[in-house]
C-alpha cells in the first residue's frame, strides 16, 4: 500500500516532466522580466532619432517597478499565504494570469505616446511601470508556487539539481532577452515589437502551467502526503516560526544582498559595455548574456554536487566572494579592455550559479513544509525590496556622474561590490549557525 501510495512521485518519468513544465513557464516569465534590460540605448535614444526619449533617471524608475506592488503593498507576502492555504494549483494559475495581464499593459504602453508627466516622470514611462509592477507580482508569486512544486515531487531525491535545472532554464529566458531583445526591436520597428514577442511567450506559459495543474491533482491522488493535506496543515499563527528563526534570516538577507549584486547589474550592464569597454551597441547585450548561459550549465552542475556531497554553505561562501572580487573589477577606472569584461562576466557567472543552487534547497531544511511558500514569499518580498530599490539608486548615481554623455561606473560598481561583501559576512554566520542548530545545510540531499 506505502508503494501504491508513493508511486507517482517515486516515477522519475513523473517527476522530471512535471519539472520541465513548470521550468518552461519560468523561463517565459525571466524573458519577459529582461526583455527591456539591452533596450535601454535604444529607450533613452531621442525620439526625433527613432527612441522613446526616456532619461537615464526614468529608466532606472521602470527597472525598479517590477517590485513596487510586492514591496509597498505587501502583494507577496499575501501571494504566500495564499500559497500554502489556497494550494499550489489555485496560486500558479492565479499568477500567470498575472503576468500575462502585466505584460499587455507593459506591451501597449511602449507603444503609445500617452503625453503628459506624472511626479516628474512621461505618462508613457508611468503606464509601463504599471504593467511591469502587475507583472511582478505574478512573476515571484510564480516563482514561490514552482520552488513549492519542486520541494514537492523531489524531496528526498534530487532536489538541488531539480532546483538547479530550472534556474538553467530560467536562465536560457534572461539569456535570450539580453542577446536579441535589442537586435529583435531594431529589426522589427522598435521596443514595443520585442515587449510584444514576451507577452506571447507569457501566454504560452500560462497554458503550460494549466497543463501542469492536471498533473498536479494526479499527484494529490497518488501520494501519501497530498497537497491537500499540506494546506490543512498551515495555520496562520504558525507564521511565528519563520519569523522567529535566525536560520531563515540570514538566508533571506544573503539573498537580497546577492541578488542586488546581481539582477539590478544586469540592467545596466549592456551600456556599461558600450560606455566603458567600447563594445559596437549591436553586441554588447552579448557579453552580459554570457552570464546567464553560463549558469545553465553550472547551476545545475553545482546542485547535483550539493545533492552528492552536501557544503551548501560553503558553496554559497565562495560564491559571494567571487561577486564581489567582480564588482571590483568594473569599478576599477582606466581598465577598459573588452576582454577583461568578458573575463570578469564569465567569473560572475560561476558565482551566479555557486549560490543560487544552494541557497533555494537550502530553505526546506531550515522550515517545515507546510510553511515553505510563506518562507519563499518573504525571501523572494526582500529579494524584490533589492530589485525595486537598487535600479533606481543606481540610475540616479549614474545619472551623477554622467558629463557630456559619457557615464563614470566606478560608483555604482562600489555600490555593487559593497552589496558583495555584505553577502559574504551573511553566508559566514549562516555557516555557523547551521553548526549550532544542525540544520544540515552542509549535508547531502539525497537520502540513501
Amino acid at each position: 500500500m506505502e508503494t501504491i501510495a508513493k508511486s507517482l512521485r517515486d516515477s522519475k518519468a513523473a517527476r522530471w516532466t512535471a519539472l520541465t513544465i513548470v521550468s518552461f513557464t519560468m523561463m517565459f516569465g525571466y524573458f519577459f522580466t529582461d526583455v527591456m534590460s539591452p533596450l535601454e540605448p535604444l529607450l533613452t535614444l531621442a525620439k526625433e532619432q527613432g527612441g522613446l526619449g526616456w532619461t537615464s533617471d526614468e529608466y532606472g524608475f521602470f527597472s525598479g517597478s517590477y517590485g513596487f506592488f510586492n514591496v509597498f503593498l505587501l502583494m507577496l507576502f499575501f501571494g504566500g499565504i495564499i500559497l500554502d492555504k489556497f494550494g499550489i494549483r489555485f496560486t500558479g494559475v492565479l499568477s500567470t494570469v498575472l503576468m500575462f495581464a502585466g505584460a499587455l499593459i507593459k506591451w501597449y504602453a511602449v507603444g503609445h505616446d500617452f503625453g503628459g508627466e506624472l511626479f516628474g516622470y512621461k505618462m508613457q514611462v508611468i503606464w509601463a511601470c504599471l504593467g511591469f509592477a502587475t507583472f511582478g507580482v505574478g512573476c515571484e508569486i510564480a516563482g514561490i508556487t514552482v520552488s513549492k512544486v519542486i520541494v514537492r515531487w523531489f524531496t528526498g531525491y534530487e532536489l538541488a539539481l531539480a532546483m538547479g535545472l530550472q534556474v538553467a532554464l530560467a536562465r536560457i529566458g534572461t539569456a535570450g532577452a539580453l542577446s536579441f531583445a535589442l537586435p529583435f526591436a531594431q529589426k522589427m520597428g522598435g521596443a514595443s515589437s520585442a515587449v510584444g514577442l514576451g507577452a506571447a511567450m507569457l501566454c504560452i506559459g500560462m497554458i503550460a502551467f494549466i497543463v501542469y495543474t492536471v498533473m498536479d491533482k494526479k499527484l494529490d491522488a497518488s501520494c501519501a502526503v497530498s497537497e491537500t493535506a499540506d494546506d490543512e496543515g498551515f495555520k496562520l499563527s504558525d507564521i511565528k516560526v519563520v519569523f522567529t528563526s535566525k536560520g531563515f534570516w540570514l538566508i533571506a538577507t544573503l539573498c537580497l544582498m546577492f541578488y542586488a549584486g546581481v539582477f539590478p547589474f544586469l540592467k545596466f550592464a549592456t551600456k556599461l559595455m558600450i560606455s566603458k569597454y567600447g563594445v559596437s551597441e549591436n553586441i554588447a547585450g552579448l557579453i552580459p548574456a554570457m552570464l546567464p548561459f553560463g549558469t545553465i550549465i553550472l547551476t545545475p552542475l553545482f546542485g547535483s554536487l550539493y545533492d552528492r556531497i552536501g557544503k551548501g554553505a560553503t558553496l554559497m561562501i565562495i560564491g559571494s566572494v567571487l561577486m564581489t572580487f567582480v564588482h571590483i573589477v568594473f569599478a576599477l577606472p582606466g581598465i577598459d579592455a573588452w576582454w577583461l569584461a568578458v573575463a570578469v562576466i564569465v567569473i560572475l557567472g560561476v558565482a551566479f550559479g555557486l549560490v543560487p543552487s544552494a541557497m533555494w534547497p537550502s530553505v526546506p531544511k531550515i522550515i517545515p513544509m507546510q510553511l515553505l511558500g510563506t518562507a519563499y514569499a518573504l525571501i523572494f518580498y526582500i529579494q524584490n525590496i533589492g530589485l525595486s530599490l537598487v535600479p533606481i539608486l543606481i540610475g540616479k548615481v549614474n545619472g551623477v556622474n554622467t558629463d557630456n554623455g559619457v557615464t563614470n561606473y566606478t560608483p555604482s560598481m562600489l555600490i555593487f561590490a559593497a552589496f558583495g561583501f555584505v553577502a559574504i559576512l551573511l553566508a559566514l554566520m549562516l555557516k555557523r549557525e547551521d553548526a549550532r542548530k544542525g540544520y544540515g545545510l552542509e549535508k547531502p540531499n539525497v537520502v540513501g
